[in-house]
């Protein structure tokens, strides 16, 4: 059988079969929200995280909104990628010197593997939102790296693997507060200290206004046989405020800031109870993604109404045809 993904095997994939007459690409978790209200003694919510397999089970870093309002990320661990725990402290950062370099806040974290280090992106504060970057090989020792933009930036997210030599990151420029634009660009490097050759990906905007506000990276890009199938979420204006979906392009592999295919309809939307109420209604915000080449599953981890933790599944080969399919040429 032809694989369109490219990648290692992952047969303990977290998994729920479509359930029967479900119509579109992706479905939920039936047992959603995998993460609720209250988590640890110091978190209030934990939402917006990711999660990776490692070794025989799975580990996370999590964005965790603590009592205080303040979100800063933990570590976290699960044997079937539905049941976590948590630690209740934070990641302890400290730089290449061994000096602690503590964040004075930390949100929405991106997780993925290049060669033999765990690399970690996420929004913090250097006198503005910002990109953070920080690494590790165990999951114990946490070393925090230089920020690789300027501000104001957010939705940092690294390919999990060097194109044409060089390490490669999506972002959003932005501003300081709830942005109320913003579109992805591409910036390169080779030593993940020095970034540069920044470029253009894509637009808000489109027929559909799901997306007409601003846009933003979501999950590390899955790499297959059409091009990096990348999640993202839209965001739309109402009179009730900002609505966060998410849908999906494919990228050139080797020249990833070219757009192939661009789904002009989201692949989900705010319509679960646990998505359109809690924290900060109807957001569905895709932080990672989990996918076996052998079968073709991927499941999605988002977070649900600034409040919860969820999953979502699909098959790369039915998204793939549903976004070309739905193609829209968007500038």
């Amino acid at each position: 059988m032809k694989k369109t993904i490219i990648g290692q095997s992952l047969p303990n994939i977290p998994w729920e079969d479509k359930p029967d007459r479900h119509k579109e690409v992706l479905w939920r978790y039936s047992g959603n929200p995998v993460i609720g209200w209250n988590p640890t003694p110091s978190t209030a919510r934990i939402f917006n995280s990711a999660v990776l397999p490692y070794k025989e089970g799975f580990v996370g870093v999590f964005r965790a909104d603590h009592k205080n309002g303040r979100a800063f990320l933990h570590f976290g661990r699960s044997k079937d990628g539905f049941r976590f725990e948590i630690d209740d402290d934070t990641i302890p950062w400290k730089d290449e010197n061994e000096i602690p370099r503590p964040v004075s806040y930390a949100y929405d974290p991106r997780l993925v593997r290049i060669d033999d280090w765990y690399y970690v992106t996420w929004c913090d504060d250097m006198h503005g939102a910002s990109i953070g970057m920080g690494r590790t090989k165990d999951f114990k020792t946490w070393y925090r790296m230089p920020n690789p933009l300027m501000p104001f930036n957010r939705n940092g997210v690294l390919f999990p693997k060097k194109i044409n030599g060089m390490y490669q990151l999506l972002s959003r420029p932005s501003d300081s507060g709830h942005t109320p634009f913003g579109d992805i660009f591409i910036s390169e490097s080779p030593d993940m200290i020095f970034w540069g050759n920044h470029r253009y990906v894509m637009g808000k905007g489109g027929r559909g206004w799901w997306q007409g506000t601003k846009i933003g990276a979501g999950p590390v890009p899955i790499e297959t046989t059409e091009g990096w199938l990348l999640f993202y979420h839209g965001v739309s204006f109402t009179c009730n405020g900002f609505v966060y979906s998410f849908g999906a392009v494919i990228l050139d592999i080797s020249e990833p800031h070219k757009v192939r295919y661009r789904c002009g309809n989201y692949l989900l939307t705010p319509e679960m109870p646990y998505e359109t109420s809690g924290f900060v209604p109807n957001v569905v915000f895709p932080c990672q993604n989990l996918y076996d080449p052998d079968s073709g599953r991927i499941a999605i981890y988002y977070g649900a109404a600034d409040t919860y933790t969820a999953i979502a599944f699909g098959y790369a080969d039915e998204i793939i045809s549903y976004i070309k399919d739905h193609h829209e040429d968007i500038k």
